[in-house]
């Protein structure tokens, strides 16, 4: 149903006092708040998550408001200029509730206009830019170094003040505050990418190596790139969630987001990261990389291995999979017996206290989250989500049958999609339909998918107790 067509009103300043109650409103005085925030990449997870801790601190200091800037796309300036940046924000919980969501002061599109982008980049104002650009928008190669034959990045460091990509406008605002004497903002990467403040300082300063070398030094010395990781479930907005936004707060929003209830944030804790983040629930530590170990292998392992598990059972959604008592028990023992010994929980993280969270938060019904969302992009996910748990047991003598069968349901999934015609969602999407087209026993089949040196690294495919695992899952579950 087309709402607006309907001649509801739309999500604007001056209907905000029209909506009904249960709409939160912002509860500062957006004509007063000030641009200290650049964000590249304002996709859902950026406007379910830092927008709405950045909403919470515009209540206590009104200096950060976000200029939101998109590097390709302006389907989201589109649907917010004329909403004045306000969207809604649907928190799926046993009660859900609404909440108008007024961060966001502008939205960009860089290839429009790309000096009202380093404007805002340059601005003393500016202090803080994070960062949602997915993977790839990083240009890294397979090792997590700057791809230095990337075709966007050749293009920027040929023309550098009018660049495609992420890295050269950080290097360009860089290079321009450093010539006008304006201290550096801090480049806060929320990406699920290991160790993100790090490959993006590196990438940053390889580029600017070949710009000006003292620049770069310059940078090495004086920027933070703190590491950080985000957590909350956050499904993709569709028609059911517009209709419900509507039914709820009686305005009709373009672009409404949704998410868990459950939301992190971790920063690394070094200096310059512009608010007081901690003042909005955001959790400053000097080990992040032992919070991202804990995300990455129970969260995301056990999402992914309940993705193609549930995918071939014939579910939908992770609310669904987890009604079957069977596979919810498997995932159960996947994370407490097989993942868990393999963490090294930070002092602040009750390891037992978090899985139990994470179970709980999969079994909310409220959060229509597709597990074919979370299959997407297997190849890019599974080496962070399962490949080091199963290194790790193999040395160990752990147990590594419940996780080769999570990486044989991956296998079962893609030839499921080739064979029905379906499009794989994935940047190897050419080499793993090619692996799906082979058609003979599990053993030869299963060494196909182990020439994706992309998604299996050396060790293990030269483990032959890992190859028996994996070939005794496949077959299984053939």
């Amino acid at each position: 149903m087309n709402i607006r067509a309907q001649a509801t009103p739309a999500l604007t300043p001056q209907t905000l006092a029209n909506a009904k109650p249960a709409l939160q409103r912002p509860r500062y005085d957006r004509s007063k708040t000030q641009i200290g925030i650049v964000h590249f990449g304002p996709g859902a997870f950026h406007r379910a998550h830092q927008a709405f801790y950045v909403d919470e601190l515009l209540a206590i200091d009104p200096r950060w408001a976000i200029s939101a800037v998109s590097l390709q796309s302006s389907g989201v300036r589109d649907a917010l200029k004329p909403q004045d940046g306000l969207y809604t924000l649907a928190i799926l919980d046993e009660r859900p509730t609404y909440r108008a969501i007024g961060a966001i002061k502008e939205v960009l599109v860089a290839p429009e206009a790309p000096e009202n982008v380093f404007t805002r980049l340059v601005a003393p104002s500016t202090q803080v830019v994070t960062i949602t650009v997915t993977e790839k928008g990083y240009c890294l190669d397979a090792t997590g170094a700057l791809n230095a034959t990337h075709p966007a990045i050749r293009h920027d460091w040929s023309n550098p003040t009018q660049p495609q990509t992420l890295i050269g406008y950080l290097t360009e605002a860089l290079r321009r505050r450093r010539a006008n004497g304006t201290k550096p903002f801090a480049a806060i990467s929320c990406d699920n990418i290991t160790d993100n403040g790090k490959r993006l300082r590196n990438a940053v300063l390889t580029y600017a190596q070949d710009i000006d070398r003292d620049l770069a030094a310059w940078i090495e010395g004086e920027v933070a790139f703190p590491r950080t990781m985000v957590d909350s479930i956050t499904p993709a907005t569709d028609d059911a969630l517009r209709e419900r936004a509507h039914a709820a707060t009686a305005l009709a929003d373009a672009w409404p987001v949704q998410r868990e209830a459950f939301t992190q944030w971790v920063i690394e804790d070094v200096p310059g990261l512009g608010p007081d983040w901690t003042r909005v629930g955001v959790t400053l530590t000097a080990n992040v990389a032992a919070h991202e170990r804990a995300k990455l292998r129970l969260l995301n392992g056990a999402h992914s291995s309940l993705a193609y598990l549930g995918l071939l059972k014939g579910y939908e959604t992770v609310a669904d999979a987890m009604r079957d008592k069977t596979l919810a028990a498997f995932i159960k023992s996947l994370m407490l017996e097989d993942i868990a010994p393999t963490v090294r929980p930070p002092k602040e993280l009750d390891l037992h206290a978090y899985i139990d969270g994470i179970l709980a938060r999969f079994r909310n019904p409220a959060v229509r989250h597709l597990l074919s969302q979370i299959a997407w992009d297997g190849s890019q996910k599974l080496p962070f989500r399962l490949m080091g748990t199963i290194a790790d047991n193999l040395i160990s003598g752990g147990r590594v049958d419940r996780l080769c069968l999570a990486v044989a349901a991956w296998m079962h999934f893609t030839r499921r999609q080739v064979d029905a015609g379906r499009t794989l969602v994935d940047p190897l999407s050419s080499a793993m339909g090619r692996c799906a087209r082979v058609r003979a026993d599990a053993a030869t089949e299963v060494a196909q998918y182990l020439t994706l040196t992309e998604v299996f690294p050396a060790t293990l495919i030269g483990n032959s107790e890992f190859r028996t695992h994996l070939t005794d899952a496949y077959a299984s579950l053939r």
